[in-house]
């Protein structure tokens, strides 16, 4: 089965990369399911109706979140609905919604998980890796963690935790795509973070003109989204077999104009 999974989506211009790559791309490499992480797609912070439905009709079957998933009003209601393929970290306590859903291609089920780090998060947050532990009581087919988390030893560290328990394990969160995507020794595919899908020229997907202050002078102003301009589209290519062990994992990068 292939599997793609996108990196987090930052607002119009990640939307529009994906609107452009993703309905040839699927033709193209023959994808079976596509996940993506769409935290940060409504203007580069939490979800709506409106951008969800948007990525649903790109060709986005399940999407994952993170620490901003519930900033818009309209989370909450997706998060509830019956049958939603929405989820949020499953390792957040009081939200409604699910961590965990699990969809049938053909007549493989596909388990999709999501967690997020505790290093440097300001939330209360349960372990990822207890939770995961939780979560994993027996490895049943193919599962996909979402592991959103800002600290890179943080998600290295869970990939060993789960190696040979799920079929891959791909970080999100920092928006910077890593080189090293490879398969752990019990078959679990790994890679550090798949990146964004967003401005280019931005920083970590924001117009860089709101983030530059921060660092001259300390001044903080408000995150804003360029709405034009090169974007970039970060993606990662899994096959895994029948018993979920991965085959293969490899990077998809590609520059589009918005």
């Amino acid at each position: 089965m292939k599997i793609l999974f996108i990196g987090d989506i930052v607002g119009k211009p990640g939307r529009a990369s994906v609107t452009q790559v993703l309905p040839s791309l699927r033709k193209e490499l023959a994808i079976d399911l596509v996940i993506a992480n769409v935290e940060n797609v409504a203007h580069g912070k939490g979800v709506t109706q409106k951008t969800w439905a948007e990525m649903q009709r790109a060709g986005v079957d399940v999407g994952t979140g993170g620490n901003h998933t519930v900033s818009k009003d309209d989370a909450r209601q997706l998060l509830a609905e019956p049958d939603t393929k929405l989820i949020r970290p499953a390792n957040y306590a009081d939200l409604p919604g699910s961590g965990d859903v699990t969809v049938t291609i053909g007549e493989q089920k596909v388990r999709v998980l999501n967690l997020v780090g505790q290093a440097f998060m300001d939330e209360d947050i349960a372990s990822p890796f207890k939770t995961a532990d939780e979560l994993l009581t027996a490895k049943t087919g193919i599962t996909i963690l979402d592991m959103h988390a800002e600290a890179t030893s943080e998600k290295v560290a869970i990939g060993w935790h789960l190696d040979g328990r799920v079929s891959a394990v791909i970080g999100t969160h920092t928006h910077v795509p890593t080189a090293d995507a490879r398969i752990l020794p019990n078959g679990t595919a790994y890679v550090t973070d798949a990146g964004m899908c967003g401005l280019r020229d931005g920083i970590i997907g924001v117009d860089r003109e709101a983030i530059m202050p921060r660092f001259l002078s300390g001044e903080k102003k408000t995150h804003a989204i360029a709405e034009h301009g090169p974007a970039v589209f970060n993606a990662i290519l899994l096959d895994i077999d029948g018993t979920g062990h991965a085959r293969t994992i490899s990077r998809i990068d590609r520059e589009v104009a918005v």
